[in-house]
């Protein structure tokens, strides 16, 4: 275990006493019981108990999701979202705090995400003086899965909740725990899985002129799709075309009569993504019809995340919040990241601005010897690893201070205070 992963007894909040015994013990046991999309229903159940022991009005939508809405007065109308799933990971990391469920793990930082929003709420409840307006807590299952935010907005969260003004949303990263990475525009890629299905003729392998060849024609498919961001994609913009699987077959003597491809398509911007996915489409059906294929191909969606696009009235004004309360130094400007979320869909459905920010989690004497080393990626756990550990202070500090800030920049003057 990383020496920083151990708790001190007492910090304080923007020089004022913060419960961090509570807050500490929210996380570990949010990271010792992780719970795969959909199936949340611990963590939805703490949640709940929490927010209506803060006072707030709750509501369960889309399942497994939670809803806080604590009103206080006139003003702005302040939303912020955690996503509350884990990964199907086995834990590596040896903490005495890690997972107790087998092959499942948070290894993306999602309990990180629940506990300072927990955190947050739990200050702009004990603080009313300090605020006036209406905050709404917005805790989403299913992230990984790429569906749990149009679960909540299928489910009638717009007409169940007053409009909000802003949307706000972060998320852990190995970056140096104590700092803040924003940006205005893209942030996070939209991402298209496709599944591809090709048809051809089987037959004996030992005849293969009696056969349309569905795995030659997926091999050509394959090398084909390579050229739609070399030679289609100008230079300079961003888009991805990854083929990660190619299935056909069962045995080496039989040509089956079909083969299946699944693409993952990655982009910053809906009229690259327009091209991209037309020309995948055009490659796939010239070479099923130059491989004389029966069939015509079939293309299927899934796992599908809209663009990350910050507002840029939106992500000043929170940076501003930002540099002023925690020090030019401890925020950065955030590098567009080819990762998605589905965090944007919620902000969207209701037509309100947003902006989306990382949040430090590594330990940072760690992380500045790996820069040093130029081995960043090799020595810092990221998102996804089953070593990966946020060092729990300062990120959780730094994590509910954030959403507070940001929330008090539309919604009051002073930072409030937690005590235990």
């Amino acid at each position: 275990m990383n020496p920083s992963n151990t708790t001190p007894e007492r910090e304080t909040l923007a020089g004022l006493p913060l419960a961090m015994d509570w807050l500490t013990e929210t996380y570990k046991q949010l990271h010792r019981h992780p719970e795969l999309s959909f199936q949340e229903h611990q963590t939805s159940a703490l949640v709940s108990e929490q927010l209506t022991n803060f006072g707030y009005s709750v509501q369960h939508i889309g399942g497994t999701g939670v809803v806080g809405v604590l009103a206080n007065g006139l003003g702005p109308t302040v939303m912020s979202r955690a996503d509350m799933d884990a990964l199907p990971v086995t834990e590596a990391t040896g903490l005495p705090y890690a997972s107790e469920t087998e092959g499942v793990m948070h290894a993306c930082g999602h309990d990180v995400h629940v506990a300072a929003l927990l955190g947050a709420a739990r200050l702009m409840a004990e603080s009313p003086n300090a605020w006036s307006g209406t905050f709404i807590a917005v805790f989403q299952p299913a992230e990984e899965a790429g569906g749990g935010s149009r679960v909540m907005v299928g489910d009638g969260l717009v007409g169940k909740v007053p409009r909000p003004d802003v949307v706000l949303g972060q998320h852990v990263m190995p970056l140096p725990a104590g700092t803040l990475a924003t940006a205005a525009g893209p942030v996070l890629s939209a991402a298209d899985s496709m599944k591809i299905t090709v048809h051809g003729k089987g037959s004996h392998g030992s005849m293969p002129h009696m056969s349309v060849d569905p795995v030659v024609l997926a091999a050509s498919i394959v090398l084909k799709l390579q050229t739609i961001v070399s030679r289609e994609t100008r230079p300079g913009e961003f888009a991805v075309v990854t083929v990660g699987a190619l299935n056909a077959g069962t045995k080496s003597n039989i040509i089956p009569d079909r083969a299946t491809l699944l693409l993952n398509i990655r982009n910053y911007d809906d009229a690259v993504r327009t091209r991209v996915l037309a020309a995948i489409k055009r490659i796939v059906e010239g070479e099923c019809a130059a491989a004389g294929s029966p069939r015509k191909p079939e293309f299927e969606f899934y796992d599908q995340f809209p663009l990350t696009s910050n507002d840029t009235s939106v992500t000043e004004l929170i940076t501003d919040a930002f540099a002023s309360h925690f020090g030019q130094a401890s925020v950065q400007q955030a590098d567009r990241q080819t990762a998605s979320e589905d965090f944007s869909a919620i902000a969207d459905a209701f037509g309100a601005p947003y902006s989306y920010w990382f949040l430090g989690g590594s330990d940072p004497q760690a992380y500045q010897a790996a820069v040093k080393n130029g081995t960043v990626d090799a020595d810092i756990p990221a998102n996804h690893s089953p070593y990966f550990a946020p060092v729990i202070h300062p990120t959780l500090t730094v994590g509910v201070q954030a959403h507070v800030v940001a929330a008090m920049a539309y919604l009051g003057g002073r930072m409030p205070s937690i005590s235990n």
